[in-house]
């Protein structure tokens, strides 16, 4: 071969044989290698002449070779060829090539074989991916199967309640939550419909949530009961989703947040009783003290006026004090029914603007020189309906609190506006309006955020001992709520306080005008009218027969109002005028009044209360009101206008 001259063509065949990306080897029929090209030379470390010569069939590995015997080599004898075999080559150096091997027999033309042409594939790269996919299936399924132990372990152990149902709520699968929670096996629960064991108030909004499911997942927890195996009901929250024609749905139990949430209802009701108790403590001992101070300055007085060589000067201070005393006593019992709002108000229609103007001009001699009075009333009229009387005490009131917070010195301003709604105060919801809303505006040095909340506590006071008693904003916020409205304080330390005062408006300027006191100058006294009096305290009922018959009444006592129908009758049995306290056991005054303006209504009525819920919640119903503690002065000029004169 080396005397021969090859030309360009056979040259550039021959390279690209030996030099072609995959092995090519040419087998005699006796599948001895005749020709092998250099790059199968390479693969299998060994020099081309080393090859020939060789059988094909002692590369192969042990197992190769059986596997060559058994079934490519006798599919190579009946079809003459076979393809992509693959085999495991022995390199020089012990080690083994994996290969992908086709071959090809070539025939004489009497069909006799000639040689063997085999193509050889370096399936190196393939066997190594195709290992990484194996060990990448095999991961994969165990992490399939791993995933599967774990969804069933949490289905198994998960403390809800978990399910699978068709649309129509049947259950087709549970978890064994079900057994601890509810006390029922599956076997018990397969097959049957969830609404079997649904509390029958829950049914119908359950039914419709389930439905919902369908179309879109239940993301907000539905809650509703499901029966115990012992007939007990217990609450589940329920989340769910339909996928694949079934229903997916967990249930968390909330019995025992529920119970949790009313065992804290009941605690801090608990705690607002005791607070309240401790508010009622304080209460008690704030009044048995001012009212010890109020009874030593009756009582010390009463002694002296005891004394037969008392000087007519000294009898008057003495009698004077007691007066005084038991004013400034009824003063502190209104404070406490308005803190109480249990006061019984006599509610007008009056111009708020009007009445503000005026205790403008009053507070000049109430908060002293140094303090400017400024007020911001607009022209338009703004009524209200309410207590002119405690409307004026609220706003001195809380005028007064801001001189003492100002020292005596600085501006107060006093600002009328008109309120679309009652915005949220302390934690209550906002109420719709109009309001009338009178702010008080200091210029003193504000109020602690620790103390803000307690400001409205009876007794409750920052001021010196002997300077306040703590009840002036106590009554502002009783007359406040009592009237419909309420009360809100701002303040920042350092830069003043507002107090502002919610009242509801009359729409339209409805509402009735004020009707004008008609006061007599004179003391008028009786000329035996007769007056039947109704008390159930013996006390006040000897002391109110005495002090008219000083006045020259002719007086029959009884001691209830259900005697005192008794005596009047059917036509009043002479009387003139009935006297009659409000609060008595059995019929009250108010029902008293009541009847007797339906049998007799020329009969004139005059009550008498200190404190009656009635007169609170429901007004006196036009009947005439006496308020306890009354003097005999007032009580001698009411009957006198009110008794007939005889003739």
């Amino acid at each position: 071969m080396s005397g021969r001259t090859l030309g360009p063509e056979t040259e550039d065949l021959e390279d690209l044989f030996e030099n072609a990306p995959c092995g090519y080897a040419s087998a005699l029929p006796n599948g001895r290698i005749s020709k092998v090209n250099h790059t199968l030379s390479t693969w299998l470390g060994y020099a081309s002449g080393d090859l020939v010569g060789r059988r094909f069939l002692d590369l192969l590995t042990i197992a190769g070779k059986v596997y060559y015997e058994t079934h490519f080599a006798p599919l190579l004898r009946i079809k003459g060829f076979f393809h992509e075999v693959a085999l495991d080559l022995l390199k020089a150096d012990g080690t083994v090539l994996p290969v992908l091997v086709n071959a090809v027999v070539r025939k004489d033309g009497d069909g006799s074989a000639r040689f063997i042409r085999i193509t050889v594939f370096n399936a190196s790269e393939r066997r190594r991916y195709e290992r990484q996919l194996r060990d990448l299936n095999q991961a994969l399924e165990a992490r399939v199967a791993e995933r599967t132990r774990a969804l069933h372990r949490a289905w198994r152990l998960s403390p809800d309640l978990l399910v699978v149902a068709d649309t129509e709520g049947c259950l087709r699968s549970v978890n064994a939550a079900w057994a601890g929670l509810l006390g029922r096996e599956a076997p018990d629960l397969i097959g049957r419909s969830v609404f079997d064991f649904t509390h029958p108030e829950d049914v119908a909004a359950t039914k419709a949530a389930f439905a919902g499911i369908v179309t879109a997942p239940l993301v907000t927890p539905h809650e509703f009961r499901l029966r115990h195996a012992d007939g007990s009901y217990r609450r589940f929250s329920w989340t769910g989703a339909f996928e694949d024609g079934e229903v997916y749905a967990t249930g968390r139990h909330t019995t025992a947040e529920h119970e949790q949430a009313a065992a804290l209802a009941r605690a801090e009701e608990a705690l607002r009783q005791s607070q309240k108790l401790e508010a009622v403590g304080q209460l008690t001992g704030g009044v048995a003290h001012d009212f010890n101070n109020l009874l030593t300055i009756i009582r010390s007085s009463v002694d002296f006026l005891r004394r037969p060589d008392l000087p007519e000067e000294r009898r008057r201070r003495y009698m004077d004090a007691v007066s005084d005393t038991v004013d400034r006593a009824a003063k502190l019992t209104g404070q406490l029914l308005a803190f109480a709002r249990r006061q019984a108000l006599n509610p007008e229609a009056f111009d708020v603007g009007e009445r503000l103007r005026s205790v403008g001009e009053m507070l000049d001699t109430v908060t002293g020189a140094r303090i400017r009075v400024v007020a911001e009333i607009p022209d338009a009229p703004c009524r209200v309906r309410a207590d002119v009387s405690q409307f004026e005490t609220a706003l001195v009131n809380m005028a007064v609190n801001a001189r003492d917070a100002m020292d005596g010195q600085g501006v107060l301003t006093l600002r009328l506006e008109r309120a679309g709604t009652l915005p949220p105060i302390r934690g209550h919801a906002a109420a719709p309006g109009p309001f009338a809303s009178v702010s008080l505006t200091d210029t003193g040095g504000g109020i602690a955020p620790e103390q803000i909340d307690r400001i409205f506590e009876p007794f409750f006071t920052t001021k010196e001992i002997g300077k306040g008693t703590g009840l002036g904003l106590s009554q502002v916020f009783g007359f406040a709520k009592q009237s419909g409205g309420d009360v809100a304080v701002e303040s920042e330390v350092g830069r003043g306080t507002t107090f502002r005062l919610y009242l509801p408006m009359l729409q339209g300027g409805a509402g009735e005008e004020p009707v004008p006191e008609c006061k007599d100058e004179g003391f008028p006294t009786g000329d035996g009218q007769r007056v039947l009096v109704v008390e159930d305290n013996i006390e006040v009922g000897r002391f109110a027969t005495q002090i008219l018959e000083d006045f020259g009444y002719r007086t029959t006592w009884s001691a209830n109002a259900e005697d005192a129908l008794e005596t009047l009758g059917d036509d009043g049995a002479g009387f003139d005028v009935v006297f009659s306290d409000v609060m008595m056991p059995g019929m009250g005054g108010i029902a008293l009044a009541r009847i007797l303006r339906s049998r007799m209504p020329g009969l004139p009525v005059l009550l008498a209360s200190g404190y009656s819920h009635v007169l609170a919640q429901d007004g006196a119903g036009g009947f005439e009101v006496l308020h306890k503690p009354y003097s005999a002065d007032q009580l001698g000029r009411i009957l006198g206008r009110m008794a007939p004169r005889r003739s």
